[in-house]
């Protein structure tokens, strides 16, 4: 899905960096949070230049027990740090969005269906990414796609998931040249 949104894109005329979290090699751990700093990998260091050159993030992921996988979380803990991701104030509870003026699709796969997913976790994964994560930092959610579930998905089904993502790719580099 990431494959053909980028695709689609490129297509319209975007320009597109990627990084492959499968390609990603670095420790997750916050060993003493935010109290003493560890030097990032070269990895979350690109990261962290892409996403501050980009205007529009596209993040694909699966969903893993409600959730984003553990290697996803990991960029984030150790990438979205204060200085980086936001500025807490120094009195107070409020803190600077840095990373505002920036958008996001995010596209996340299950094999849960989706209506199970609404109903008995009321899209937990969903508002995680959105709310507490790309909000937080000033990043505004545009839309997040969630398709599911792929286990059982026949060939037709995931034809038109990618057919949306492709429709989707072709949407948002559009509207983005048109703002430029």
């Amino acid at each position: 899905m990431a494959d053909a949104y980028q695709a689609a894109a490129e297509a319209t005329g975007a320009e597109v960096r990627r990084i492959d979290l499968d390609d990603m090699h670095f420790d997750p751990d916050l060993e003493e949070g935010y109290h003493a700093r560890k030097t990032l990998e070269p990895c979350l260091e690109q990261w962290r230049e892409h996403t501050l050159w980009a205007n529009h993030l596209v993040w694909a992921y699966p969903q893993w027990w409600g959730g984003m996988p553990a290697k996803m979380k990991g960029v984030i803990d150790r990438s979205f740090l204060p200085g980086f991701a936001m500025r807490y104030h120094e009195k107070g509870p409020w803190w600077d969005r840095l990373l505002a003026g920036r958008s996001a699709d995010i596209i996340m796969t299950s094999d849960a269906p989706v209506l199970w997913d609404s109903l008995s976790y009321r899209r937990a994964a969903k508002h995680q990414v959105e709310r507490t994560v790309l909000n937080f930092a000033g990043i505004k959610p545009f839309r997040t796609f969630q398709f599911g579930p792929v286990k059982t998905a026949s060939q037709s089904q995931v034809d038109k998931w990618l057919a949306r993502v492709t429709q989707r790719g072709t949407r948002m580099a559009r509207l983005l040249s048109a703002k430029s």
